[in-house]
């Protein structure tokens, strides 16, 4: 009778590491999004940034309060975007360590799948030898 509750308790360990490694994945998944929304921002940035660098002093630059265009002064408004610029690369490398943290969590919770796994075919497979004879 050990053996099978040996067997139940390891097959309630699989599936409870198996629902951690499943949220694991979902919150990879959802940092991994984030991760792709700040390189768009990153690259929208530096275009604009591109294109501030190729005005003369003596041409407009609107801000888009609302519907409205309003002017806004060349040098704040390449302020702004340099200050954005410093803000994405800050929360960057935030979800960088973020994803690096929930890959290593997320590794090491498949090796305990497979622990557990392996566990529970070498108690069946002794079982079965078991019961054979």
């Amino acid at each position: 009778m050990s053996a099978v509750t040996s067997l139940a308790a390891l097959q309630d360990k699989y599936q409870i590491a198996s629902q951690e490694y499943q949220k694991l994945q979902l919150e990879l998944s959802a940092v991994v999004e984030a991760r792709q929304r700040l390189d768009a921002q990153f690259q929208e940035n530096e275009l604009v940034k591109k294109e501030f660098a190729s005005l003369s002093p003596n041409n407009t630059v609107y801000k888009m309060i609302g519907p409205v265009l309003v002017p806004q002064d060349q040098t704040e408004a390449k302020s702004n975007v340099d200050k954005r610029l410093e803000f994405i690369k800050s929360d960057i490398k935030r979800v960088e360590a973020q994803l690096k943290d929930l890959g290593d969590q997320s590794e090491k919770k498949k090796l305990e799948l497979v622990d557990a796994q392996t566990s529970i075919q070498q108690l069946q497979q002794e079982s079965s030898a078991g019961g054979a004879q």
